[in-house]
């Protein structure tokens, strides 16, 4: 039988601090739909790409989200399970099971639909456009 690990006081405060901001909160929630493209966050949470990476690295830190980068693109998605992360996802489940039906959210959910329907590359694009790049 393969024990729980639990979480130490510094690994419960960086769960607690990633979990405190509305951002932060909104791209965790959008994720458990599959994994994202930070262009995809960017554009649900209408924030500048750099305010939005700090926000991914908290989530990430604390070990809520796991990352990939595919060449010019990173992808964010909810943590897998694995034995010393189990603690981790319960709060990541409990968080989703109290959060669904919320307004924001709820809201987030339908222009993350309109977003997923737009294609990575015309997204980028764009999104590199407006910001002078």
């Amino acid at each position: 039988m393969i024990k729980d690990i639990k979480l130490d006081m510094d690994d419960f405060i960086a769960i607690a601090k990633a979990l405190s901001d509305s951002h932060r909160v909104r791209a965790l929630m959008a994720l458990r739909g599959g994994e994202l493209c930070v262009c995809q966050i960017i554009e649900l949470l209408a924030l500048a790409a750099s305010t939005v990476s700090k926000h991914m690295s908290i989530l990430k830190r604390a070990g809520l989200v796991d990352s990939k980068k595919d060449r010019r693109w990173v992808y964010y998605r909810l943590t897998e399970v694995t034995n010393r992360e189990r603690e981790i996802d319960k709060i990541i489940k409990l968080s989703i099971s109290l959060l669904k039906h919320d307004g924001q959210i709820r809201s987030d959910d339908t222009k993350m639909a309109e977003i997923a329907s737009e294609g990575l590359e015309a997204l980028c694009k764009r999104q590199r456009s407006t910001s002078g790049r």
